[in-house]
């Protein structure tokens, strides 16, 4: 653990950012195909800027899903979000759909045959992480950058706050006295707005719910505390700067407080490690952290194309945990079979359960009553105890 004191500062990006707009899409089209077969294969991307939606990948499941049902399945997502404007509107959009059938090269390294387990359906390092600053076991400063902005978004949508648009950003600083957050020294929030509304007006809407969002006695200075800075900000969205699918990696995981292997989650179904394996490294090291064997835990899985065991598995408890590192990834080996065929199966991967993942985080959520977030559950805790009393 780090001593002194230090700052850290992490960021979010809300649904209607032009990269969570593409992120949102894809994954919605990745359960649209799972819930027709939860065995479908989608490696789907989006691309989005002024009225237009593009959408480009390999996909294997149902011949009932044609270009059409996947072009309505993209102008729902966007009208969900709320983009319904000249500039960006989810009926008058146009949406190109440029969706083959997966590389039969790919499928024959993933498919099971004979003696062969599923392999990885690509090759790729993975990282997962926990730590004790939040109650989601997550770093501070993503997860009260995430809270900032859905709270903003719950109320937009609720009509609580008629002058916001999609697409805003937030960024959190915070300070550490050897290891532990403190207080928050700088807030900065960016929002879409109506152009009816002054910066002054914008700040006073958003001030409760940064507040709100963060622990009581957390509140930056009042001069440290930033709501659109450069003034106005009426022209957003895909208009005001084009979107991709997996641009947003370090806001999907960890506000850049643990290392990311590189590879996005969006818009891949689970037998892509890229995704799968980056919940499972997550899931150990949350039971981890919850079990008291560790303060924090960074968890990295490597995988080769095709092959269905993990390459390696690396564990760092950063010096402050109570089992040995080599002992306790052995245990965790024999508590969760890590190929990827095993992770899905013990976390039920197969389900239509992403596009709800794809903003705010995929990590340091609830795990819900359909399987969603289920690789924030803490079904381990009571075996890695057993294993380490």
């Amino acid at each position: 653990m780090r001593k002194g004191q230090y700052f850290f500062t992490s960021e979010s990006v809300s649904e209607g950012h032009p990269d969570k707009v593409c992120d949102r899409v894809s994954d919605a089209i990745v359960d649209t195909f799972l819930k027709a077969d939860p065995y479908a294969r989608v490696a789907v991307e989006t691309m989005v800027t002024t009225n237009r939606i593009v959408l480009a990948g390999e996909v294997r499941g149902p011949k009932s899903l044609t270009h059409a049902v996947i072009e309505d399945v993209a102008r729902n997502t966007v009208r969900s979000i709320g983009y319904d404007d000249e500039s960006f509107h989810w009926k008058e959009a146009e949406v190109a759909v440029y969706v083959h059938s997966q590389s039969e090269d790919i499928a024959v390294g993933v498919d099971a045959k004979g003696n062969k387990d599923e392999g990885a359906g690509d090759q790729g390092i993975m990282f997962g992480y926990a730590c004790r600053e939040t109650d989601a076991l997550m770093p501070a400063p993503i997860h009260f950058a995430h809270r900032i902005l859905r709270s903003l978004a719950e109320a937009r949508h609720a009509g609580s706050a008629p002058g916001l648009r999609p697409d805003s950003k937030s960024q959190v600083t915070l300070e550490y006295q050897d290891g532990r957050p403190i207080r928050a020294t700088s807030i900065v929030v960016s929002t879409q707005h109506a152009p009816d509304l002054e910066q002054d007006e914008v700040r006073e809407i958003v001030r409760p719910y940064v507040e709100r969002a963060l622990p009581e006695g957390w509140m930056c200075k009042e001069e440290d505390f930033y709501v659109n800075p450069t003034g106005r900000f009426v022209t957003g969205g895909p208009h005001g700067d084009a979107g991709v699918t997996g641009r947003k990696i370090i806001v999907d995981t960890y506000g850049g407080a643990a290392p990311h292997g590189g590879g996005a989650f969006s818009g891949k179904d689970p037998t892509k490690v890229d995704r799968s394996a980056a919940y499972a490294a997550r899931y150990l090291a949350k039971n981890v952290v919850a079990s008291g064997l560790a303060n924090r835990c960074t968890i990295q899985l490597a995988y080769a194309i095709g092959v269905s065991k993990p390459l390696s598995v690396y564990i760092n408890t950063h010096g402050a945990g109570i089992a040995d590192e080599e002992g306790l990834s052995e245990v965790l080996r024999d508590l969760v079979d890590l190929s990827p065929r095993g992770i899905r199966e013990h976390l039920n991967l197969n389900r239509p359960i992403y596009e709800r993942s794809a903003t705010y985080g995929h990590f340091g959520r609830e795990p819900e009553a359909d399987g969603g977030f289920s690789w924030e559950r803490l079904d381990l805790v009571d075996e890695l105890r057993a294993a380490f009393p």
